[in-house]
């Protein structure tokens, strides 16, 4: 590997040479990376949900009764919005908003994320809104659904989800795992595993709304590249990062896009808490109970993880969907073969990265991202992608001269990098092997 420093390699980023980065792996699914419509959608006839102005708007939550829904009437409550704490012309209040919607801080590939307060208790939250327009996106909002609510327990490091509702037609439900007496939580699960439309139209969209606990401190790239360089607060990043990815791992779920846009920062305690978040393109791979049986359906046959023993380990359950985003993707992530050791891998990347600050300019948001890869001629390649190509390819770690990587991280990194799966810590010797090296820092 060619040793290079970032000026130079940003240089040619900025130019014509420059590698064009989507955030999402070339071999994934084309229906997962499609752009939601730019304008907000109007969620009731009579009402506009509106854009980035600062608006407040409030969410209002009320009891309703349709005869479609007789089984699922103690859930069933009417959505709409006020703007600027005044009531749209023709709209009764029928109860006191649950939430006020501030502002929108942040929009993805297929949902919008708002700052909100809630009214009962004035703690502040995220809601986010995801339309389900299309198959694609049911599943990947099924996907974060049942990763959240499969987590009996609570983890500081991952994101908390306070509730989720279903809205369709202006009536909202408010959605429980693995509801089989709600209609409209199977026709979700329906049209994600039939890949075809059921609920709503163009004219009545159909949406999921995720309440969830707010980081005001944005994501891990905005954090660390602020900030002057910090050696106790990385060794601390890394302990919160293993922790939450042991966690998510004895959980069974095996997020698949660890990367820095999807680690917040919270700062509710005085220090920097990391929570990792969207999980979008996660995978529940447990098939120990009926709770997951709807998710394993989906994606269970295409991998080898039929035999109960082998569902059992985490790291024995194969999966074949080639997802994720392109600089943190492992070498059999980018073959679509793959198991939780893919995420170890991507571990690695944002930890060497975050070490040395090693960065690239994203070609589509013209964002400085955390991110470590090789330099090739003219192009800068994903170590994964890079290492698939040469197997037999060293990594110089670290790469900086004047790094102060010490030797029990450097042999860490190259581990978690291993080209071989087998040849890299789990996520339970990971954590163990991290609190050995940052407590000898």
């Amino acid at each position: 590997m060619l040793s290079f420093d970032k000026e130079e390699v940003m240089d040619i980023c900025n130019g014509r040479k420059r590698r064009k980065v989507s955030g999402a792996a070339r071999g994934c699914r084309q229906t997962v990376v499609k752009k939601m419509r730019r304008e907000a959608c109007k969620v009731l006839r009579s009402l506009t949900v509106g854009n980035n102005n600062n608006k407040k708007h409030q969410l209002e939550t009320t009891e309703e009764e349709d005869e479609e829904q007789d089984d699922e009437e103690e859930h069933s409550f009417c959505v709409s919005f006020l703007s600027n704490g005044r009531l749209k012309a023709g709209v009764s209040p029928v109860a006191s908003p649950r939430y006020n919607l501030i502002r929108e801080v942040g929009r993805g590939s297929y949902g919008v994320v708002f700052e909100a307060i809630a009214r009962t208790t004035g703690a502040t939250v995220a809601v986010k809104r995801l339309q389900c327009d299309a198959p694609e996106n049911v599943e990947l909002a099924l996907a974060e659904f049942w990763a959240l609510t499969s987590l009996e327990n609570r983890h500081q490091n991952v994101v908390q989800l306070e509730e989720c509702v279903l809205q369709r037609n202006g009536l909202a439900q408010k959605m429980s795992h693995g509801n089989k007496k709600s209609k409209q939580y199977l026709r979700l699960v329906e049209t994600s595993l039939k890949g075809e439309r059921i609920l709503g139209h163009p004219q009545e969209p159909c949406y999921l709304w995720f309440v969830m606990e707010f980081c005001e401190g944005g994501d891990l790239n905005q954090y660390i590249l602020s900030r002057k360089p910090d050696p106790h607060t990385n060794r601390s990043f890394m302990r919160q990062l293993t922790s939450a990815v042991a966690f998510l791992h004895k959980n069974n779920i095996v997020h698949r896009d660890l990367k820095p846009d999807n680690i917040l920062i919270s700062q509710k305690s005085g220090s920097p808490v990391l929570k990792v978040a969207d999980f979008g393109l996660s995978k529940v791979c447990a098939a120990l109970n009926s709770k997951n049986s709807e998710e394993n359906a989906a994606e269970g046959a295409g991998g080898r993880g039929g035999n109960q023993n082998d569902i059992n380990n985490i790291n024995k359950y194969w999966l074949s969907s080639a997802c994720g985003s392109d600089f943190y993707m492992a070498p059999e992530v980018w073959e679509g073969h793959y198991t939780a050791k893919a995420d170890i891998f991507a571990l690695g990347i944002i930890i060497w990265a975050m070490i040395e600050r090693i960065t690239f300019i994203d070609a589509e948001s013209k964002r400085e991202l955390l991110g470590t890869y090789i330099r090739q001629g003219t192009e800068i390649v994903p170590v994964g992608e890079a290492l698939l190509e040469n197997p037999k390819m060293v990594l110089n770690i670290p790469q900086k001269a004047r790094s102060s990587m010490s030797e029990g991280v450097k042999k860490l990194l190259q581990d978690m990098l291993a080209v071989n799966p087998q040849d890299r810590p789990d996520a339970f010797q990971l954590e163990v092997r991290v609190d050995q090296v940052t407590c000898r820092a």
